[in-house]
């Protein structure tokens, strides 16, 4: 069985890449998760050869059998991380070992076979130094990259899948919500939940955001940006967005946010922002805060500001909440100057701009 750390990526070029001139216009305005770069990474997995066969290759279609394990018992994990341009025309990644480890505890969450932190690094240098032209210059653009592995195991029975296949795709990305949104309004779900205790919440899963959808489509409807979850159990804790954490900002200039434990995504935006605000010498605290205290509070003005956090969105603020029979507004109904503080911080070291302290960027070329 070959050594799934140290495996050697054999290369195949795109025969009909997107030209130059068409490339420079859609990265003029990539919107999100819209468009794609021209190659990806396949590597595949069996129980009686570990992982193998590791290649950069065209972007394309792939072809599963209607007995797909995955079609079927939806072993899926994906991760979400972003490669941006640095002033002196180099790329870096922010945080991909953390990344590298969140995927592998979701597979081992889904028993999935775990890739090897190493490669999973590997597989995402090797894609951006094929297609480093697609990675966007501008304020907020990046190149998203998205890891992804499914059970590709062609059988139909409940147990654990013997073979997997791990792919990388890459999308130029600009801002997640549209306009820029200078605050989301959130609506609360009272009778949807995203995860309970000893489920997979923690893990980065399909499943998980296919839940959700429901309860986001409700929120729409409501005229809201995003959905917020509260507890499975008593149903008054807040928990996190569909897809972003959240955090609160007080009249003393503490700052909280809801504690993980299994039910809650551990975001690496989130630890980023925690460990910043530590740095600031910003009070923090994880702990539970129920929607009657998020009302209260932001009725009395004790609550100043909220906002959302993840990859894709960076730092979002939280202008007003509501639900059924309820609405408040938070702060100004726009950005405050803690989340305007964190938020620029966070991408100034991201994008190069800002001393790294923590040595969180790591540099492609």
């Amino acid at each position: 069985m070959e050594d799934a750390t140290i495996l050697d990526f054999e290369f195949e070029a795109h025969t009909n890449p997107v030209g130059e001139a068409d490339r420079a216009a859609l990265l003029a305005n990539p919107g999100f998760g819209k468009i794609f770069t021209d190659h990806m990474v396949v590597i595949r997995y069996s129980a009686d050869r570990g992982w193998h066969d590791a290649r950069v290759q065209p972007r394309g279609p792939i072809s599963i059998d209607p007995a797909c394990a995955v079609l079927h018992y939806a072993q899926e994990i994906f991760e979400g991380l972003k490669a941006y341009r640095l002033p002196d025309g180099g790329a870096a990644l922010f945080r991909p070992e953390a990344n590298a480890a969140r995927f592998r505890e979701s597979a081992e969450r889904m028993a999935m076979a775990p890739l090897p932190e190493e490669l999973f690094l590997s597989s995402i240098r090797e894609l951006v130094s094929v297609d480093r032209d697609w990675i966007p210059e501008g304020e907020g653009a990046s190149l998203y990259l998205r890891p992804f592995m499914f059970a590709s195991e062609t059988f139909l029975g409940v147990k654990p899948a013997s073979e997997y296949l791990y792919m990388v795709i890459a999308s130029p990305a600009g801002a997640y919500f549209k306009g820029g949104a200078p605050s989301v309004t959130l609506w609360v779900s009272d009778h949807y939940t995203r995860a309970a205790p000893g489920g997979t919440g923690a893990a980065k899963c399909g499943g998980n955001y296919a839940s959700s959808l429901i309860a986001q489509a409700e929120a729409t409807r409501q005229g809201c940006d995003q959905v917020v979850f509260l507890d499975a159990v008593e149903n008054r804790y807040v928990e996190e967005l569909g897809g972003m954490n959240i955090f609160f900002v007080f009249d003393d200039g503490s700052i909280a946010t809801p504690p993980l434990g299994g039910t809650i995504l551990p975001g690496i935006t989130r630890d980023s922002l925690l460990t910043l605000a530590r740095d600031a010498g910003i009070a923090v605290r994880e702990e539970r805060y129920t929607i009657d205290q998020w009302r209260a509070d932001a009725e009395s003005g004790k609550l100043r500001e909220a906002f959302a956090c993840g990859t894709a969105a960076v730092v979002t603020p939280i202008g007003a909440v509501r639900g059924n029979g309820f609405e408040f507004q938070i702060g100004n109904g726009g950005q405050g100057l803690l989340t305007e503080k964190l938020r620029t911080q966070l991408v100034s070291i991201q994008r190069g701009q800002a001393p790294d302290p923590h040595g969180w960027l790591k540099r492609l070329f």
